[in-house]
């Protein structure tokens, strides 16, 4: 009896240490600010990825497309930045600021999430249909417009 009874607590003690590490994995991504999740998040969205650095004027210069393509596109569309010199902390939030990036900063290497090679030159925008497959490489300056006409 008295095996039984440790037999079932050893089995249930094994089943809630499982749980508990699938639970406390780290995640896939993080974000400027704090956030953080795993890849399957991003399904069920078109999902477009805009790589930039400061000094690349069409990238500064596309900022606002970026941004109101996202602010019209929200409920089917997540538009993240990445900062390719892969800037962290205060610097990454100094130039947010600077170069008004107001759609959410990635800090996790999209290319090391997807498994594709850091674009040939920028800027560089890569979407992602909702089933999370890559369907678009961009390079150059996009438009709010030019967006559109990759998600329609």
């Amino acid at each position: 009896m008295r095996s039984v009874l440790y037999s079932k607590i050893r089995s249930s003690f094994t089943v809630i240490t499982f749980l508990m590490l699938i639970s406390c994995s780290e995640p896939d991504y993080k974000l400027a600010g704090g956030d953080s999740g795993n890849l399957d998040s991003f399904l069920g969205k078109w999902l477009v990825i805009n790589y930039w650095a400061d000094w690349c004027p069409p990238c500064i210069k596309e900022m606002p497309e970026l941004e109101s393509f996202y602010l019209e596109n929200k409920e089917d569309v997540l538009v993240l930045a990445y900062n390719f010199d892969r800037l962290e902390g205060e610097e990454l939030e100094e130039q947010i600021k600077r170069f008004a990036v107001n759609v959410p900063s990635i800090l996790t290497d999209p290319g090391e999430l997807f498994g594709w090679s850091s674009p040939p030159s920028l800027p560089a925008t890569y979407i992602l249909n909702p089933e999370g497959e890559l369907i678009h490489t961009l390079i150059g300056p996009q438009t709010h417009e030019s967006l559109e006409s990759y998600i329609d």
